[in-house]
């Protein structure tokens, strides 16, 4: 077929104009998502100097500790000759907390404790909304507890930075909810991948950790990968590139390994139950202190001293042992204190209202119960197990998905951090048993089952679920009613309207074909004017305009009709003549009907485990 020669001028035109759209929203969204890559960026590299800053005045000049770091970071600052003096590690946390505690109860009482879950929250509570104070309290807060000797990660005011940036930005251009929802995970994304050093596992991360089920917010992946590669660039070229850890060139070559690997599992999965009950069990614990708010992390902070007074190793990051555990430099009991003792470090330090991430303790207590496993394993069976080392890298892992339900981002994550990647095998094998055996629990309790469960997905759902109904599912519903002739008096229906709770008025023809319908509203202005009621037939009260459904319309468009004309009845008719009536549905029964299939859909969610209301979260 030809097209005439204008047609085709303008056809052209038309595809110029659309294809120039398309390429101004996509550069106008890439801006967006590169400018909260840009200030995820700054905002890691600026806590980088704060906790460096921190860690020299505080343990290093006060007390004289100067744990290791990580094969990827090195101290910016030139060690003092301080000796090491026990006691200011048990007096320091408490310092950090008193202040920590002052200035998030002052300013910012949401920011306590960890920033992931508070993100979680506002992605599926909130809209994506994050007040603009929280991200500066959240970081000077983080600060002083990590930096004092309190465990917890540098992920939480991160992810907090980021997405608090990203909310700014989405509610100062006006955007959606939904906008506004991506633009803050994008920035959880950009902040743990650039702090980490694990791009893509952040991208992944933020799109996997808002769910308890295996699921992905798909439409998060590619903003936040924008923003989390333009975060990482940044952060490298301040601080050098390469991974945060380094590890020999592990390789899994022995089937046979697979068994100690799931005994690792199984280990993992215990210590990660013990975790967040004993986390939460904290947290319950402060609540019913009757102290002042501000004063509880300082609490927190003293019996985290207590701890750091003996097993000085618990206290601060605690990455730099995790180095030592992939080299194979420490000895079983000083992993196997390094891992409780953690626990026991994070859950009063963060527990109590102090601020700071779980992640980052999460991937030292999984190596180091990851490093006493391959030790034992390889003094027992060394032609089977030959590099314990190997069983670090995948304890972080194991551990991370058995307390955060996100077992394929983690993967990647301690892939990236690690720079190995010779070990997805088996790492792939424990994050599989360690989520499917610990998915009730899970440190992150902000998190939902899935996007059923959602509110943030809540009008998606319910327009999905309707495109998938049709009207003749519901033809039991769909109402048989009288008929009214179109050549009927109007005192002849005043007759039959006072017997009869009808509200739709179909009126037929003398070959019973719909030609227009009224309700109990149209003969309003008849009702009371007895001198024309002889006169005035029904033909002429109804609307032959008539907005009708058919047994395979979706409900969806008739629930569009329904609200769109504020009208609570529709007559349904045959597909093939649109005359012939079969009956009137009523919205009542239409959203009736869409309830119960919620409730299904649920029960079929639900059936392995507890409903997402009810789930406690591994709370005592």
């Amino acid at each position: 077929m030809t097209v005439p020669g204008g047609q085709t001028h303008r056809l052209k035109t038309l595809i110029k104009k659309g294809r120039s759209f398309n390429f101004a929203d996509a550069g106008k969204w890439t801006l967006y998502f590169v400018l909260i890559g840009i200030i995820a960026g700054l905002g890691s590299i600026a806590f980088h100097y704060l906790t460096q800053i921190g860690l020299h005045y505080f343990l290093d000049f006060l007390a004289g500790y100067r744990p290791p770091a990580p094969a990827g970071e090195h101290h910016l600052l030139t060690p003092t000759a301080t000796p090491f003096n026990r006691w200011m590690l048990l007096f320091l946390p408490a310092l950090g907390g008193v202040l920590s505690g002052w200035i998030v109860y002052t300013f910012a009482p949401e920011a306590e404790g960890h920033g992931t879950d508070a993100a979680i929250n506002a992605y599926h509570n909130e809209g994506g909304f994050i007040r603009g104070r929280v991200p500066f309290v959240k970081t000077i807060a983080s600060a002083l507890t990590l930096t004092t000797g309190g465990s917890g990660g540098r992920e939480g005011p991160i992810a907090q930075i980021g997405a608090g940036f990203g909310s700014f930005l989405a509610t100062k251009l006006k955007l959606t909810d939904r906008e506004r929802r991506i633009m803050m995970a994008a920035g959880v994304g950009a902040g743990v991948g650039s702090i980490f050093r694990a791009p893509l596992a952040g991208a992944l991360f933020a799109s996997e950790v808002l769910y308890r089920d295996p699921e992905f917010e798909s439409e998060v992946i590619i903003p936040a990968g924008v923003s989390s590669v333009v975060a990482y660039c940044l952060f490298c070229l301040n601080f050098g590139w390469g991974s945060l850890f380094e590890s020999p060139d592990f390789h899994f070559r022995n089937p046979l390994e697979l068994g100690p690997y799931i005994v690792l599992a199984f280990l993992l999965v215990g210590l990660g139950i013990f975790y967040v009950k004993f986390f939460y069990g904290t947290i319950a614990l402060f609540k019913k202190i009757k102290i002042p708010n501000h004063l509880k992390p300082a609490l927190g902070g003293l019996l985290t001293g207590i701890i750091g007074f003996f097993l000085p190793q618990t206290l601060a990051f605690g990455y730099g042992f995790a180095q030592k555990a992939l080299e194979d430099q420490l000895t079983i009991p000083f992993l196997l204190f390094l891992a409780i003792g953690k626990v026991l470090t994070t859950s009063f330090s963060i527990g109590s209202g102090g601020s700071g991430g779980v992640f980052g303790p999460s991937i030292v207590i999984g190596g180091a119960m990851g490093g006493v496993v391959g030790k034992t394993f390889h003094h027992f069976m060394p032609a089977v197990v030959t590099e314990p080392g190997a069983f670090v890298v995948v304890g972080m892992a194991g551990f991370f998905t058995a307390v955060s339900n996100t077992p394929i981002s983690t993967i990647i994550f301690v892939s990236e951090m690690t720079n190995s990647y010779h070990l997805l095998l088996p790492s792939l094998a424990v994050c599989s048993v360690s989520y499917l055996a610990a998915r009730k629990w899970t440190i992150f309790h902000r998190q939902v089952k899935s996007k059923v469960d959602s509110p943030a997905h809540a009008g998606e759902f319910f327009v999905d679920i309707l495109q998938t109904i049709r009207v003749r599912d519901l033809m039991d519903q769909v109402k048989k009613v009288r008929l009214i002739p179109q050549d009927m008096t109007f005192s002849d229906f005043k007759n039959y309207f006072s017997r009869t709770d009808q509200h739709y008025f179909p009126v037929m023809d003398q070959d019973q074909r719909l030609v227009s319908i009224f309700s109990i509203n149209d003969v309003r202005g008849v009702l009371f004017s007895q001198e024309i009621e002889e006169l005035v037939v029904m033909k002429d009260i109804g609307t032959s305009t008539i907005i009708f459904a058919t047994p395979s319309e979706d409900l969806n468009s008739v629930m569009q009709k329904f609200t769109i004309r504020n009208i609570d009845s529709l007559p349904v008719v045959a597909d093939d003549d649109h005359s012939i009536l079969i009956g009137m549905l009523g919205r009542r029964e239409v959203i009736s009907f869409y309830n119960q299939q919620i409730q299904g859909i649920k029960r079929s969610h639900q059936h392995s485990g507890e409903p997402a209301s009810e789930i406690d979260y591994g709370r005592p």
